[in-house]
């Protein structure tokens, strides 16, 4: 028995050594293996699972994010480019619509004939809408389908009599008198200062809207509308508060209110339209404007009111010139923002300030004073603190909390980088001095 045991305890320790042994040899020959293989296969496996499948995981998971913000990128700098391009057409139709209306009443004086003609071409809008809309949609609807689909807008029953005469007939002498007011004051100032004093319109649209439509009150838009007032004032003190210019100003000033309240009531009566939508409204608009008030250009023309002679000596180049320009800033103006951001499209009228100033000072027809200078600036000023968004100061306190919050995840790690680096060109040191 005890012989037994014994054997039995030398078998259990000859195993055990054995076992021993078998580990050693193994680490032995890891790191043997390891010694002898090439650099690029010692990082072979990780934690038992091959490097490759990681790195591959890995590669890929940063290829789609590269992919997604590449694509991302794309999209807003396709945006911005279109919004650059917006701006230019924006500000170059509003400015030279300005321009060429106040050169056609050099031979053609009649400024209530001129807007009912440029009114009229509103007409064109619902079919250029159509044309595109076969273009790019795939589903294609004939005129009438369309046409039955936007008259929703209006209501259930659609574009009756009653709504014609309550919703849109309204509408129409806001939009004539608007434009009249705005072609009257070009015949008494210059193009600068209308089209400076016209951006207060926007000013003039959050009063009306903070009223009405109880928009919410915004500390910024409260100053940007002093702002206007105050350039207004300084704009009349500028020509020493002349009869000539006083009526000018005033009459630009009732162009940019009638503007104001257009917007407002827009939006009170009938809401947000889309494309197709305010397309056939402008048509309707223009539609009727030549079916119900055409008889005025007449009756002026026969007073003398607005007497122009043959209709041979009509400036028609002009006059198809100026409703041409009117007619395409109406596009940009309600159909840019399907291709760019709206704070662009507002920033195209601002824009033609500049332009109509640099035309009037090569064509010798402004004398731009210091207070002159000051309203135009002062306006333009109050026109962009109108376009910031309703949760601007929201967004200036989190764009500094997280300026801060970098700032003070940066100081820390800068210090352990620089105490990194400095180990890091020991160790290779070290290393070097190893090797060598």
């Amino acid at each position: 028995m005890q012989t037994a045991h014994v054997l039995q305890r030398r078998s259990r320790f000859l195993c055990g050594a054995e076992h021993v042994l078998l580990m050693c040899g193994s680490a032995v020959g890891e790191g043997a293996g390891r010694e002898d293989r090439p650099r690029e296969n010692a990082s072979g496996t990780v934690d038992g699972q091959p490097a490759g499948g990681v790195t591959g995981a890995e590669s890929g998971a940063v290829r789609r994010r590269v992919h997604c913000c590449v694509r991302v990128t794309a999209v807003q700098v396709r945006k911005a480019l279109w919004g650059v391009a917006m701006v230019m057409c924006v500000c170059s139709s509003w400015a030279g619509s300005t321009q060429l209306a106040k050169l056609t009443f050099k031979r053609f004086d009649a400024p209530f004939t001129l807007t009912w003609f440029a009114t009229t071409w509103n007409c064109l809008i619902f079919p250029l809408y159509y044309i595109g809309h076969l273009c790019k949609s795939p589903e294609r609807q004939t005129p009438k389908q369309r046409f039955r689909e936007c008259c929703r807008f209006f209501g259930e029953d659609g574009l009756t009599a009653k709504v014609f005469f309550t919703k849109v007939a309204p509408f129409g002498l806001l939009w004539t008198t608007t434009n009249y007011l705005y072609l009257q004051a070009l015949r008494k100032i210059n193009t600068t200062d209308v089209s400076a004093l016209f951006c207060c319109n926007k000013a003039f649209v959050f009063l009306l809207s903070w009223i009405v439509l109880r928009d919410r009150f915004m500390g910024v838009r409260i100053v940007a509308a002093i702002l206007a007032i105050a350039g207004i004032v300084m704009m009349t003190y500028a020509d020493g508060f002349h009869s000539h210019s006083v009526i000018g100003i005033t009459l630009v000033v009732a162009s940019a209110s009638a503007s104001a309240l257009y917007k407002v009531l827009f939006k009170l009566v009938l809401g947000s339209a889309k494309f197709g939508e305010a397309a056939l409204f402008l048509s309707i608009v223009g539609g009727a404007n030549f079916v119900f008030i055409s008889f005025v250009p007449v009756i002026l023309y026969f007073t003398h009111v607005e007497y122009f002679g043959s209709l041979d000596s009509i400036p028609w180049a002009s006059l198809c010139g100026v409703a041409a320009l009117l007619l395409a800033f109406n596009i940009l103006v309600n159909f840019g923002i399907a291709v760019t951001y709206p704070t662009l499209i507002s920033l195209g009228i601002v824009l033609s300030v500049p332009v109509n100033a640099t035309v009037d000072l090569y064509t010798c027809e402004i004398h731009f004073n210091t207070v002159r200078l000051i309203a135009v600036f002062i306006i333009c000023l109050g026109f962009l603190m109108l376009l910031l968004p309703e949760d601007w100061d929201q967004c200036l306190i989190q764009l500094s909390t997280r300026l801060r919050k970098r700032e003070q995840h940066a100081e820390p790690t800068e210090a352990g980088a620089g105490s990194g680096l400095n180990w890091s060109r020991r160790t290779r040191t070290s290393m070097s001095t190893f090797t060598r």
